[in-house]
């Protein structure tokens, strides 16, 4: 019976050391805000739902790219019965989230998953016309 205050006390350290990351965020006064999101103002609807979109995007991007390549399905037929072409680049990027760092970094960054593969093979087209821009003012071919 002696063992009790001990007991206890334990139980005491372990729940605050557990709940110490709860409650320093309160003590701060911080918040884990969503990023902001530059969406797209030309386009009213994405190639899936948005709950989709933000669960399973990098799956849909896997089946365009086996799809496109394996099989050659280059169009995508949305669930609003829309057809697209597949294309991170031309599609994606291209037509409706413009920016790479404004919309896919963004996210990336808040649920700190690291940059994924696809840019080891695609191009940031804003990125790619500022490099082209800058280099023809210098006088250098890009």
């Amino acid at each position: 019976m002696r063992d009790r205050l001990l007991i206890f006390s334990g139980l005491f350290l372990f729940v605050a050391g557990v709940t110490f990351p709860m409650w320093q965020g309160i003590a701060a006064k911080t918040s884990t805000k969503e990023p902001d999101l530059q969406l797209p103002a030309n386009q009213t609807a994405c190639v899936a739902p948005r709950s989709y979109m933000r669960a399973a995007h990098m799956q849909l991007l896997i089946d365009w790219r086996e799809g496109a390549v394996r099989e050659h399905r280059l169009r995508y037929n949305a669930y609003d019965g829309k057809s697209y072409k597949v294309s991170l680049t031309n599609t994606c990027l291209g037509q409706c989230h413009g920016s790479k760092e404004k919309f896919c970094d963004r996210c990336h960054s808040y649920v700190a998953v690291s940059a994924p593969y696809c840019w080891d093979c695609h191009q940031d087209a804003s990125a790619t016309a500022a490099t082209t821009a800058a280099a023809t003012a210098a006088g250098r071919t890009p």
